[in-house]
């Protein structure tokens, strides 16, 4: 599925590299801690920008982005119930975001903004897809944490539509209970198809409700095991929003082993069709390209690097033998990339993708 960023991340991320760029990230919850104290912290941070800019930047360059970041910091919002807030301010640029996630306080000042907290934020809802199946019908459902959507699919919801199929196939047995059994398999195996067609288009982990004898059936002929990251059994045929959200709580409460196990579905899925490039080499190439449907990268992976002879090459050198072509961390670059041109990014555990170099991408199929 295309990630969609909102305007106010796709403006930091679409924001002309000027240096110096500064990022500031740091916590930020009025109405939990006192104003003075909060007013303090970002003083430290306003001086500690002056005294690094004023070392590596002409007078009037370092002037021009403390006066700026000096009015923004002096006019933040103490109203606000967000819980951090990210500053970023160039010579061309300057923005203030507050966030709803909990940070760790950060100052960058390079030719780029910092990103990935911006992605973090972006995290913070939680998707997947619900399959609600009974003996005569099929609902799906995408899910979060404030909200359940339907959604259709492109093949019939209820048993009734196959009845003529199977017709012929049953005339020659008297037993009801039979007839009944092919046609509920057969009602099963085509919502199963139209889960696949689904999934073509949301990358989401997938929940199947349903009786118990529903889902003993599901299992057995579903093509989309890997996708599914839970049965959970009983009638959920008329449930409102409220109690479907009830029942899917304590399943999506430990959200980071549901999320790995679906990424690792995926990351499979994409190396059995060659679309998986792993390593920051090979990740940084396709990415240039255009190619990247989403990236997963351990969280506090970095990698400093230089640019070759294309715009697709890179070196990973320990030292910069070129200041000119240096480029700090290649990650946070790679991540800009992915984000320009629709692609997603989800941050994984650090040592989880130990084997891949520490950064994988899938590519658009």
């Amino acid at each position: 599925m295309k990630s969609e960023l909102s305007p106010e991340i796709r403006e930091v991320v679409e924001a002309i590299h000027y240096r110096p760029s500064v990022s500031i990230i740091m916590p930020f919850e009025p109405k939990m801690n006192a104003r003075t104290a909060l007013a303090w912290h970002l003083k430290l941070a306003v001086d500690t920008v002056n005294r690094e800019i004023r070392k590596n930047y002409q007078d009037d360059l370092a002037e021009l982005v403390i006066r700026k970041l000096k009015g923004i910091t002096q006019n933040l919002n103490f109203s606000t119930f967000k819980r951090s807030v990210a500053i970023y301010v160039s010579p061309v640029f300057e923005k203030v975001l507050y966030l709803d996630i909990p940070v760790e306080e950060k100052i960058i000042i390079d030719e780029s903004f910092e990103i990935r907290d911006l992605v973090f934020a972006k995290k913070e809802i939680h998707e997947y897809l619900v399959l609600i199946l009974s003996g005569k019908e099929s609902k799906v459902y995408i899910g979060n944490s404030t909200s359940f959507i339907k959604i259709k699919s492109n093949v019939p919801d209820h048993v009734a539509a196959y009845e003529n199929d199977i017709a012929e196939a049953t005339a020659n047995f008297s037993d009801p209970s039979h007839k009944k059994e092919v046609l509920l398999k057969k009602f099963l195996q085509q919502t199963d198809h139209g889960l696949s067609y689904l999934l073509q288009s949301f990358q989401l982990p997938v929940f199947v409700l349903g009786t118990h004898k529903v889902l003993g059936y599901f299992k057995a002929l579903t093509r989309n095991e890997k996708s599914i990251s839970g049965y959970i059994p009983g009638n959920y045929e008329e449930a409102s929003q409220t109690e479907l959200r009830d029942v899917m709580n304590p399943y999506v409460n430990d959200w980071k082993k549901v999320k790995m196990g679906d990424l690792h579905h995926q990351m499979e899925k994409a190396a059995n069709a060659g679309k998986l490039a792993a390593g920051v080499k090979d990740v940084w190439k396709l990415a240039t390209q255009n190619r990247g449907r989403l990236l997963i990268v351990e969280k506090n992976f970095t990698a400093a690097g230089e640019h070759g002879n294309t715009e697709s090459a890179i070196r990973l050198p320990e030292e910069p033998n070129n200041k000119y072509s240096y480029i700090k961390d290649t990650v946070d670059d790679i991540i800009e990339k992915i984000l320009e041109h629709g692609g997603d990014v989800e941050f994984v555990d650090d040592g989880m993708l130990r084997d891949y170099g520490h950064i994988v991408l899938i590519q658009h199929y």
